[in-house]
């Protein structure tokens, strides 16, 4: 396992009791959606465009999320296609009251650019570069 995050900070909050099942522990759903919207938040940056995710890969819990726990999220671009962008995503906890890091859970998004009627557009950080020499 990793000693240390890798890529950029994209998403801090702390988990609160309204996210968990009976037992007291963050349900998986909503971790997956601070995920998701990590990885929408730097794949926006990157494509310079509205981004919608059209799959998820190789999720893996590690360990439960508690509630207190302050959880963030780090993606970082993998691969650019022509319309699309991976992004992994992990997320680390500092474990409430113990000051305790954890990575607790990661997985791969893959984003689309698209334009404002939701069709495929090229990601801008990937178009040629039109010379004006």
């Amino acid at each position: 396992m990793a000693n240390e995050p890798r890529g950029e900070l994209v998403i801090q909050t702390i988990a609160m009791p309204k996210d968990t099942n009976p037992h007291g522990d963050i349900f998986g759903g909503w971790l997956t959606s601070q995920m998701d919207l990590g990885s929408g938040i730097l794949a926006a940056k990157t494509a310079q465009a509205r981004v919608v995710t059209v799959a998820m890969e190789g999720m893996s819990f590690l360990e439960p999320v508690r509630v207190g726990d302050t959880v963030r999220c780090y993606a970082r671009v993998e691969k650019i296609g022509r319309t699309s962008m991976t992004i992994p995503v992990e997320v680390w906890v500092t474990r409430y009251m113990t000051g305790e890091e954890r990575r607790v859970t990661h997985g791969v998004f893959t984003l689309v650019a698209v334009d404002e009627f939701g069709k495929p557009i090229p990601v801008k950080g990937n178009q040629p570069r039109m010379d004006t020499n």
